[in-house]
Parts: C-alpha cells; sequence; structure tokens
C-alpha cells in the first residue's frame, strides 16, 4: 500500500537533491575467443547504462526497477563508485564524487543482495559490523563514543536487541533475516547519509521480507536516510517507494511519484510490468513477447519496440507513430507534473489531451 504522503515526499525531495546522476553511460568492453579472432570477428559491448540522469532526495526512497539485465544493479555499483562511468558523473551534495571518493564512500553504503555472501564467516558479528569503522579510522563517535558502543547502537537500530548478545556469533548462527540486519548494521555504523539496497529482500524467505522492509522505511524516517532500492519487483516497489524510476536495456524510460507511475502508467514496459503485480490487480501470466533485452544490440527508435505490446497490436500504426517508434530515438519528456516518459504514442496522447 502507497503512504499517503508519497506524492507529498516526492515534491519536497526534488527540492533538496542529496545525490545527483548526469547523463550516466557505463559500456562493458567484449571480448572475442581465439577462433571468432582468427575469423576477424569483433566483440561487441555492451551499454550497461546509456544515458541515466536521475536524482535522489533527502530522506526520499527511490525505487529503480526493471527486469533482470536492465542495467539497474549496473547504475547502483556506478553510484556506488565500483564502477567508473565512461561519461557523465554523479554529484554528491552538488560536489562529483571522485573528489574524495574515499569520504563519499562513508556516507553512501550498499546493502548487498546476498547477506550470506556479504559476510566473512570468519568473522564474528562484531567483527563485520566494526569492520567499517577501522576501514575508515573512525575510533570514537561525534560524542565520545568507543567502538564497543558505536557498534551495539548499529546492531540496536537495525533491530537486533540487546546487541551485545550478537557479539560473538558467527553468521552460520543467525537466520537469513538476522543476517540481512547485521548487513544493515554494517552500513549504520557510519551514520551514512544515503544507502543503496540491491534487491535487499529477495534471498529472504517471505515472513521477514515485512519486517525488513519496515525497518528500512523507520530508518528513512527516523534517520533521515536517503534510499536507493534497486528492485526487479514492481510490488516491493509499490510497498516503500516515494518515486519509482524503470530502467529498460539501460536507460530509464518512466519515472515519477510512485502513486503516479504505479497507478497512472504511462509507458507500455511499465504498464505489462505492472500486469504480473497482484497490488496492481495483475493476475501472474506472461506478457511481454521477444527475446529479452540485450546490451550488445539496442534496436534503433524506441529500444523498447520489438517487445512493444502498442506495435503489436496495431495501436502505435493506427496513431501515426509506428515509424517513429522503430527508427527515432527519443528521451524521457515531463507528461504530467514530475512523471517523465519516453514514449512516442504516450507523448502524442498527452499532446492530444492539452
Amino acid at each position: 500500500m502507497i503512504a499517503e504522503t508519497t506524492t507529498g515526499r516526492a515534491a519536497e525531495a526534488a527540492l533538496d537533491p542529496v545525490l545527483r546522476v548526469e547523463d550516466l553511460h557505463v559500456t562493458f568492453r567484449g571480448r572475442v575467443g581465439l577462433v571468432a579472432g582468427l575469423l576477424g570477428r569483433k566483440a561487441a559491448d555492451a551499454r550497461a547504462v546509456d544515458g541515466v540522469s536521475l536524482e535522489v532526495g533527502r530522506g526520499e526512497v527511490l525505487a529503480i526497477a526493471g527486469e533482470s539485465g536492465c542495467g539497474k544493479t549496473t547504475l547502483a555499483r556506478a553510484i556506488m563508485g565500483l564502477v567508473r562511468p565512461d561519461r557523465g558523473r554523479i554529484l554528491f551534495e552538488g560536489r562529483p564524487i571522485e573528489r574524495d571518493l574515499r569520504a563519499y564512500r562513508r556516507r553512501v553504503q550498499m546493502v548487498f543482495q546476498d547477506p550470506a555472501g556479504a559476510l566473512n564467516p570468519r568473522q564474528t558479528i562484531y567483527e563485520s559490523v566494526a569492520e567499517g569503522l577501522r576501514i575508515h579510522r573512525i575510533h570514537r563517535g561525534p560524542n565520545g563514543e568507543g567502538e564497543e558502543e558505536l557498534v551495539a547502537r548499529a546492531l540496536a537500530r537495525a533491530g537486533l536487541r540487546p546487541p551485545e548478545r550478537f557479539f560473538l556469533l558467527y553468521p552460520h548462527e543467525l537466520s537469513g533475516g538476522q543476517r540481512q540486519r547485521v548487513v544493515i548494521a554494517g552500513a549504520l555504523v557510519l551514520e551514512p547519509q544515503v544507502i543503496v539496497a540491491d534487491e535487499p529482500v529477495s534471498n529472504l524467505d517471505a515472513s521477514v521480507r515485512g519486517e525488513i522492509l519496515r525497518l528500512l522505511l523507520e530508518l528513512r524516517d527516523t534517520l533521515r536516510i536517503s534510499l536507493i532500492v534497486v528492485t526487479h519487483d514492481l510490488g516491493l516497489a509499490w510497498t516503500i517507494a516515494d518515486r519509482i524510476a524503470v530502467m529498460y536495456l539501460g536507460r530509464v524510460v518512466e519515472m515519477g511519484p510512485a502513486e503516479e507511475v504505479l497507478t497512472r502508467p504511462l509507458h507500455p514496459y511499465t504498464r505489462a510490468l505492472l500486469d504480473v503485480v497482484p497490488e496492481a490487480g495483475g493476475v501472474e501470466r506472461p506478457i511481454l513477447q521477444g527475446e529479452p533485452p540485450d546490451p550488445t544490440r539496442i534496436p534503433p527508435g524506441c529500444r523498447f519496440h520489438p517487445r512493444c505490446p502498442e506495435i503489436a497490436s496495431g495501436a502505435a500504426a493506427a496513431a501515426g507513430v509506428e515509424a517513429a517508434c522503430r527508427g527515432e530515438d527519443l528521451g524521457l519528456a515531463a507528461l504530467r507534473e514530475g512523471h517523465l516518459v519516453a514514449c512516442h504514442l504516450a507523448a502524442l496522447r498527452a499532446r492530444s489531451k492539452a
């Protein structure tokens, strides 16, 4: 259920962006095998992120959604400074992150998809949470707190109470939900302003997913932390997000307040994704036709057109935009207040209503 304050919070966050991504491009260079090289074949480059611009407000939850392979995880890793972009830049509080990447990584933390893989099985929970403090050489908190007190506070904020009970335990002694809380505590111990969560509940049992999502929202509300949540599940975005950016084949194709995007989607791809979300009244059945996205073979025009239901049904041809869909590239355009879409047909319909 979308919070009643979602649209208002999204508008407020837009006035106070803490992080901004400008025209970001990340390309992975292709490799070709020995035989193919001898035959003169060239490796195809994969344009994983292909001109993404967005911003995240202070205290806002932004969901980046899309199918596997759409570029959302690569975008998240680029935001973290783990992948170097080919073009574009990332600004944190108005400054390019390259100026002081070490300080930036303290203030922007990542929560990975697999808590078991993110934790060292040979380290105690105390050591795992304290590791970030030691890497950044933080010996005292802002009010003179020692390391043990900082670790205990982070574990308590992550819902592991009493925290001292977990100090000497190892990851294998905890449940999946508790391990994810430890990963979150490892991020919280550095007092970040932004947390990037990559599929934070996809590996958890359904019974604990709600607890972790509720924890993330509590952190947003109590600490005013901004959250970037990467997910393939629009149902999760429906639950947690203030704004949503829907990605397809390296680009954002629709972005806006969660309530707008999820109840009045404008892009055919977003509508297709919503058709399998129970919260949106959808049912689980195959919707999208054709091959899944391939970042080494980006089609001309609208990159969604080979799978677009509007073209398959003849609606685009009837509206006179099919040729544009197949041949004219386009960027995001604001068709409603704060609601941006990259779709020739949606733009035509918006103009006809104006």
